[in-house]
C-alpha cells in the first residue's frame, strides 16, 4: 500500500476520521482503472469532508490490509474504525451521515437522471471483448443505440429549465450535468464508465464517441475541468493496461 493521502484540507476535531482505499494502478502506487473506487473517490471530495486516500496493490495482497477488511477488495472504506465494503451501501450512507449544511447534499432532483446511460457500460463491455468480426458491426450499433439515448437525455431540458410563463421553448438544455448545474451522485456513478468507454473504445478499436452527439461531448468537456473527477481519475494509460488483455482482437 502508498502511504495515505489527506484530501480536502485539515480534518476538524469533530469531523469524522475517513480513510478511502481505493485499487493501485501498475506501479502499485498510483490511482489504478476501477470505476468503483473512482465512484467513492469522487463523491468523498464532493461532500468536502477530510479524507485519507490509500491506493491498494492488490498483487501484494499486504497483510494489513487481510486483517483490516479480510477477502475484500478495495473499494472499501473505513468510518471512525468501522469497515464498509458495499458500494451502494456506503453511497447510501455516506449521503446519510454527511448531510447539510455542514455537507453538500449530492442527490438527485429528477429521478430520470439516476438511471441515464445505466447501460453504457454493459453495451461496451460486450463489444470490447468480442473477437467475432461478423459480429462486431452489431454490438456496436448497440452501443451507439446506448450513448445516443444518453445524448438525447442531456441534450433535452429538465422540467426545471423550461419556464412556462415565457414565450420561447427552450429546446436544448443548457445545464452542465445529468442532474443540473452540480455533480451529483448520479455522476459520479456513470461519469467514470463513460470516460473508460471513451478511451477503451478508442484504443482497441478504433472507436470515437460521434462528434454530433453534442450532448456528450459538452458533458465532458465541463467534467474534465473539475478536479473532483481529474484528480481522482487514472491516468488513460492506466486504463489501457487494464483493458489490454481484456480487449479481444477481432479474428476471422
Amino acid at each position: 500500500m502508498s502511504l495515505s493521502v489527506p484530501q480536502n484540507g485539515i480534518k476538524a476535531d469533530n469531523e469524522p476520521v475517513i480513510e478511502l482505499f481505493v485499487k493501485a494502478g501498475s506501479d502499485g502506487e498510483s490511482i489504478g482503472n476501477c470505476p468503483f473506487s473512482q465512484r467513492l473517490f469522487m463523491i468523498l471530495w464532493l461532500k468536502g469532508v477530510v479524507f485519507n486516500v490509500t491506493t491498494v496493490d492488490l498483487k501484494r495482497k499486504p497483510a494489513d490490509l487481510q486483517n483490516l477488511a479480510p477477502g475484500t477488495h478495495p473499494p472499501f472504506i473505513t468510518f471512525n474504525g468501522e469497515v464498509k465494503t458495499d458500494v451502494n451501501k456506503i453511497e447510501e450512507f455516506l449521503e446519510d451521515v454527511l448531510s447539510p449544511p455542514k455537507f453538500t447534499k449530492l442527490g438527485t432532483r429528477h429521478p430520470e437522471s439516476n438511471t441515464a446511460g445505466m447501460d453504457i457500460f454493459a453495451k461496451f463491455s460486450a463489444f470490447i471483448k468480442n473477437s467475432k468480426p461478423d459480429a462486431n458491426e452489431g454490438l456496436e450499433r448497440g452501443l451507439l443505440k446506448t450513448l445516443q439515448k444518453l445524448d438525447e437525455y442531456l441534450r433535452s431540458p429538465l422540467p426545471d429549465e423550461i419556464d412556462h410563463n415565457s414565450i420561447e421553448d427552450i429546446k436544448i438544455s443548457t445545464r452542465k450535468f445529468l442532474d443540473g448545474d452540480e455533480m451529483t451522485l448520479a455522476d459520479c456513478n456513470l461519469l467514470p464508465k463513460l470516460h473508460i468507454v471513451k478511451v477503451v473504445t478508442k484504443k482497441y478499436r478504433g472507436f470515437d464517441i460521434p462528434k454530433d452527439m453534442t450532448g456528450i461531448w459538452q458533458y465532458l468537456q465541463n467534467v474534465y475541468t473539475r478536479e473532483e473527477f481529474s484528480n481522482t481519475c487514472p491516468s488513460d494509460n492506466e486504463i489501457e493496461i487494464a483493458y489490454q488483455d481484456v480487449a479481444k482482437r477481432l479474428v476471422k
